[in-house]
């Protein structure tokens, strides 16, 4: 998988987002030089390319098209910390401004992007991964619908600093968007100018969407960063109230978002160990995948469930002589999701990293949500193990699995008119599942394509409790063969309808080909958003899309694969569209755009649509 991986990557050396404002800044050479030394003595081995592409990393031509800062960033709290916690942050710095031969600079928001941040007594919001407990991906507080969706026009741009990807998606307060960044930053933007109300600076990245809950105060703004640091703050002034690292483990990780209900917040916990299994020397592995609940006023732990019981000890010796550990992994990417008539939380697990492999990984997983207690487990893949050190590295399993990870958040449908309520979920395997929510049975499977590591069913879906719209990746650069491959499967990128009683397929709509279209992959894999009428679904080829939900067609289609003028100053362009569904409130569409990951192209934008009156 690595070698496609390279390959997918390095297509992305011409893009070269110069998105410093001081990029002609000169850089000391004694900075230049201390950074060419450590790279050439840490890094190299896993970056630099041969002419056979053979690199356990992301070529050092892409690494060369991202930002200084990002690059600081993954070094220093981010998916390569562990392998960056043995340098100064003068050599992190160094490191970051060779690669990329730019500055790494400060920015300063002009005071023409900030403006008063006020709220009413009484505010309706709406937050979360799926904009509510239950995680469905239907909004009703949307003004659009198919006879006006053609009317949506560019209202206002925001640029983030830096950025090269924009994940976090925003939660809607009152008039206002509060929203997350790729280096901590959480901004409160004006919904209706862009321009920013309040600013918090966290402590590393903030991948999932922003949570949003009463307390004892007030409303308080919840959201977990890449190095498993869980905040709270006042709405009101986005001030921080208390502030807990959530993970044990040192390699461990937040990747989803956390969800909050009845004082509790939910933290998904994953583990970069699959990160560091690249090196050969790194004793493979010792994590599991775990969901914590803290006290929502102050941060207090509640419970810890770990999806692998067993503490990883020696299983035998790798391929160099050294002993590898195990049972690991059964981590959770995704987002739980709460159900709150049987007092449930629901998640899905990823891959075994290092054998023995478990029977909880590529799994939905149901907790009590008062004591973490586990009640149901439906796993979907056996014998699933699997890391970024395959193939070939000592680190590797020596069978290795599909990588067919539960990356979305499962979707509890409740029954309306007599039906029973439904746990639908989607999987990288490109298998749709529908569970009874009470004690994990199968009701149905619908396949929509091969499957692959970056998806299949990657992000996401969403469901208006009629029909269920899944985003089909199928990432070409993402296949690779793997222990009893089904071969006869074929690639199957897209939309679908589904129907939510018996999965059987209503529509499709393939993604467009790309492929005049420099590093395009024509394919969907971010959660689509659904409204009543329409869904809305992003591509990796930058397209934003609507489509009817009676026969998929396509109502309106918008590409940010562009350059923007912002509202806060900040060079904007657009990108791969991945990740987390649009946000759509009143007569506005807010859209994020930028992905720089496996193929995606840059950007660093946050695009707010309004109907044209």
């Amino acid at each position: 998988m690595q070698k496609l991986i390279a390959i997918s990557t390095l297509l992305l050396c011409f893009i070269n987002l110069n998105f410093a404002q001081n990029a002609t800044q000169a850089i000391p050479k004694t900075t230049l030089d201390l950074g060419e030394k450590i790279y050439l003595n840490t890094c190299a081995n896993c970056h630099n390319s041969s002419s056979e592409l053979k690199t356990n990393g992301p070529n050092i031509a892409l690494l060369a098209g991202m930002s200084p800062r990002a690059i600081h960033s993954a070094l220093s709290t981010g998916k390569m910390q562990a392998q960056g916690a043995a340098l100064s942050d003068e050599e992190r710095k160094a490191v970051a401004q060779w690669i990329t031969k730019r500055p790494l600079v400060d920015y300063t928001m002009p005071k023409e992007a900030f403006t008063t941040f006020s709220l009413p007594p009484k505010v309706s919001y709406t937050s979360g991964w799926g904009g509510n407990l239950e995680g469905t991906g239907f909004s009703t507080q949307s003004n659009i619908n198919p006879d006006n969706v053609a009317s949506l026009k560019v209202k206002w741009v925001f640029a983030f600093p830096d950025a090269t990807q924009v994940r976090s998606k925003p939660a809607v307060v009152g008039d206002w968007l509060i929203v997350g960044s790729q280096f901590g930053d959480v901004y409160a933007l004006d919904q209706k100018t862009g321009k920013i109300g309040w600013h918090f600076k966290g402590s590393a990245a903030i991948r999932g969407a922003i949570a949003v809950a009463p307390t004892a105060k007030g409303l308080g703004v919840y959201f977990a960063d890449y190095s498993t640091n869980v905040y709270a703050l006042d709405l009101a002034s986005g001030k921080l109230i208390w502030q807990v690292r959530a993970g044990e483990h040192p390699l461990s990780a937040v990747t989803g978002s956390v969800a909050v209900y009845q004082n509790k917040v939910i933290v998904p916990l994953t583990s970069f160990e699959l990160v560091s299994a690249q090196d050969p020397n790194f004793p493979c592995c010792s994590s599991s995948g775990e969901v914590v609940a803290l006290n929502a006023e102050n941060g207090n732990f509640i419970w810890r469930h770990r999806v692998i019981q067993e503490s990883a000890t020696i299983q035998g010796q790798k391929s160099n002589g050294q002993p590898f550990y195990g049972p690991s992994g059964g981590i959770v990417w995704c987002s739980p999701s709460i159900d709150a008539k049987r007092g449930l939380v629901y998640i899905g697990t990823g891959e075994n990293y290092t054998n023995p492999a478990t029977t909880t990984s590529d799994a939905i997983q149901t907790l009590d949500l008062k004591t973490g207690k586990l009640i149901w487990t439906y796993q979907a893949t056996a014998h699933d193990t699997w890391n970024l050190a395959c193939p070939g590295n000592p680190n590797c399993p020596e069978k290795v699995g599909p990588d067919f990870d539960f990356g979305m958040a499962p979707i509890l449908v409740k029954g309306v008119n007599g039906k029973k309520d439904r746990l639908v979920v989607g999987q990288k395997s490109s298998v749709v599942h529908a569970l009874d929510p009470s004690t994990g049975k199968l009701l149905w499977q619908t396949r929509l394509g091969k499957g692959s590591a970056l998806g299949g069913v990657h992000w996401g879906m969403a469901t208006d409790g009629r029909y269920v719209y899944a985003a089909n990746a199928d990432n070409k650069y993402a296949m690779y063969p793997y222990e009893n491959e089904d071969t006869t499967l074929k690639a199957n990128p897209g939309l679908f309808a589904l129907d939510l009683q018996n999965g059987k397929m209503i529509w499709k709509q393939s993604t467009p080909d790309c492929s005049h279209i420099s590093n395009c992959i024509a394919a969907n894999s971010a959660a689509p958003l659904a409204l009543p009428g329409l869904v809305f679904a992003g591509a990796l080829d930058g397209h934003m899309r609507a489509y009817d939900t009676k026969d998929g067609k396509v109502l309106w289609d918008f590409d940010t694969l562009k350059e923007f003028p912002t509202v806060n100053g900040i060079p904007g362009k657009g990108g791969s569209i991945d990740g987390s569904s649009p946000v759509a409130v009143g007569n506005r569409l807010f859209v994020k755009s930028g992905y720089q990951f496996f193929g995606g192209i840059p950007g660093n934008v946050l695009i707010a649509f309004e109907l044209e009156q």
